[in-house]
């Protein structure tokens, strides 16, 4: 048998903190063979990342690595700087977690994609271009030529992400150590970014190293999975006997907590509250909203100025205690959509109707006394909670603004009675947000927008980032708050395995419209739309037999310029016009509650076209 591409042996890695000695992994054993893809899976802090970090020789400098590391045969660990920068890159290339942090702010991406064929490959000029092009595009990044002048904050997490899978593949490397490259990007490009390691494993002969906490990812990609918690291996195996026949407690509850597109309950945890009945009156009503932003883009001596139709005229209503899932890719509008409802942005057009009032024209002052009862909670609760507020400030902020009357201990008490409601001990309260992981800044999150019992809560994101563990103990609370509350929700997502969970109604968005709407069960089990189909199809389940034999419904092209007036007729290109004029799919009642847009016969089996 040949040796292993990459041999760990005894690893440990320790830090030196303030509170003492913290044991980051402790004497962890695995091997990577040419060609295999081993998963390392478990929630955060359990020494999944600190496990390649170590390897590629990237531990902080308070850490000590012990242990072995080989690639090829020759030992990592104590490998110099200027013999690592040979190897990494180029042999061992790394997808890091958070791409704002790891690309360079003040390079184009361009420029940063350049510097790797230079050193590596001494690739420049326009033959880099065209390679760096061919590789943006092969991510789904769309006018990617365009974006080699950008900078990484001009980007979206999605796009910075999509640059990052790029960076780590230019080179084509033996070895490709992932720490959870899918997290932030749609379930579309997921598939897309999981097929192209797959076939760089299988074209090359790489071997792959995926950290993620996502079972459906590690059911569609690993031939072997270790599982970590608290720095050590508690089960290692086969992907079909890991997922068929867990042994640890640890496992069982890792793909028990796993959201499934494949199960219409959620089994031992709490049921979703029943949808409201059709008679029940709405508070929201959103009719024909439009949200636009003015992009510049080339074109005469000065450039011009065109619009970006960010929500381009969608309709919904919502009904107390429901929850309306909103889904589709980055750049459809989802975020734009609940920012506009919410009044965080001013629309161009259209009308929100809040409790019978129009909120949609409605000044700042106007709508100030409204805010008690609509609230968001972010996608990342680290950028949304002031770092200088303790998580008691925070919380008890609301009820300064809305409250006055209430004296410093009655607020005390309410924000304990709130952290209680939120599993997190009251001795939280005088702790700054950089103390807490994600999942309880997740919680605090949850808990301001709470604490003042609103009775519409945007979730946006709310739990695409977490462990799934802590994911599931989020979607219960919220589930439980609903119950509690009588609480109405948007819940935006681009995880459809967790709308499934939640979620009374689904919407679906493509580039700014809606393409098709229906009570859950019915869109995800009879979905009309190519669109919707793809998205559905592109989600992995936990399951590694199915997932092999699986067929997928792929869109051929790239993903159009929201800037393009056509790009919403990239289903229907039976009618096309130009400019203002152009020609905008009808929503159209199937069954019902179940509305789709026109689409042509080519795009589906289904082919729907309005009279």
């Amino acid at each position: 048998m040949s040796s292993p591409l990459l041999e760990i042996r005894d690893l440990s890695v320790a830090f030196d903190t303030p509170d003492g000695e913290v044991q980051a992994v402790k004497s962890l054993s695995l091997n990577v063979a040419a060609g295999e893809c081993v998963a390392l899976v478990g929630e955060s802090g359990s020494g999944k990342s600190q496990t390649v970090l170590a390897a590629m020789g990237l531990v902080a400098a308070n850490g000590r690595v012990g242990g072995s590391a080989k690639f090829r045969g020759a030992e990592l660990i104590g490998m110099s700087r200027k013999q690592l920068n040979e190897v990494r890159g180029s042999d061992i290339s790394m997808i890091f977690q958070d791409p704002l942090t790891s690309l360079t702010p003040h390079m184009t991406v361009g420029a940063q994609l350049g510097e790797i064929l230079a050193r590596h490959e001494n690739i420049k000029g326009a033959e880099a271009e065209r390679r760096i092009i061919d590789w943006l595009e092969r991510v789904r990044i769309p006018e990617a030529r365009r974006r080699l002048h950008q900078f990484p904050h001009e980007l979206s997490g999605g796009m910075r992400q999509r640059v990052m899978i790029a960076a780590a593949m230019l080179c084509e490397p033996d070895l490709l150590l992932a720490d959870e490259p899918t997290t932030a990007l749609d379930v579309t490009v997921q598939a897309q970014v999981l097929d192209l390691m797959d076939d760089l494993k299988r074209e090359t002969n790489a071997g792959l190293v995926l950290i993620t906490h996502d079972m459906g990812v590690v059911a569609r990609m690993a031939d072997r999975v270790v599982v970590m918690r608290n720095g050590e291996v508690v089960e290692r195996g086969e992907v079909d006997a890991i997922f068929s026949a867990p042994t640890h407690e640890y496992t069982r509850m890792l793909l028990e907590a796993m959201p499934r597109l494949d199960r219409t309950d959620r089994g031992n945890r709490p049921a979703l509250v029943e949808a409201p009945a059709e008679s029940v009156e709405p508070i929201l009503k959103v009719d024909d909203l439009r949200v636009t932003f003015p992009v510049s883009v080339p074109g005469g001596f000065f450039g011009k100025r065109v619009p970006l139709r960010a929500v381009d005229g969608v309709s919904f209503d919502l009904r107390p205690g429901e929850t309306l899932g909103v889904v589709g890719e980055s750049g459809c509008g989802k975020s734009t959509l609940a920012r506009g409802v919410l009044r965080l942005l001013d629309p161009k057009s259209g009308s929100v109707a809040w409790l019978g009032k129009d909120i949609a024209t409605s000044s700042r002052k106007e709508i100030q006394p409204l805010r008690d009862d609509l609230q968001i909670v972010f996608q990342d609760p680290l950028a949304s909670l002031d770092p200088r507020m303790t998580i008691g400030q925070s919380i008890a902020e609301p009820l300064l603004v809305y409250k006055p009357d209430m004296d410093r201990a009655a607020r005390e008490e309410a924000t304990c009675a709130m952290l209680d409601r939120m599993g997190l001990s009251a001795e939280y309260i005088n702790r700054y947000p950089h103390e807490l992981s994600g999942g309880q800044n997740q919680r605090v999150g949850i808990a301001r927008a709470m604490i003042l019992q609103p009775r519409l809560v945007v979730c946006d994101e709310a739990v695409s980032a977490l462990d799934v563990s802590v994911q599931a103990q989020i979607l219960d609370l919220l589930i439980d708050l609903q119950k509690e509350f009588g609480l109405s929700m948007l819940f935006i997502s681009h995880d459809l395995s967790v709308v499934r969970e939640v979620c009374h109604r689904v919407m679906v968005l493509y580039l700014g419209r809606v393409v098709e709407m229906a009570p859950r069960n019915q869109l995800f089990d009879d979905p009309r739309h190519p669109y919707t189909r793809a998205l559905l199809s592109a989600v992995p389940t936990p399951n590694p037999a199915r997932e092999r034999a699986r067929e997928r419904v792929k869109l051929e092209g790239d993903l159009p310029s929201p800037l393009d007036p056509t790009a919403t007729l990239r289903f229907m290109k039976s009618k096309l016009g130009e400019g203002e004029d152009v020609y905008r799919p009808k929503l159209v009642e199937v069954a019902p509650g179940h509305f789709v847009a026109e689409h042509d016969p080519a795009n589906g089996r289904e082919g729907l076209i309005a009279p």
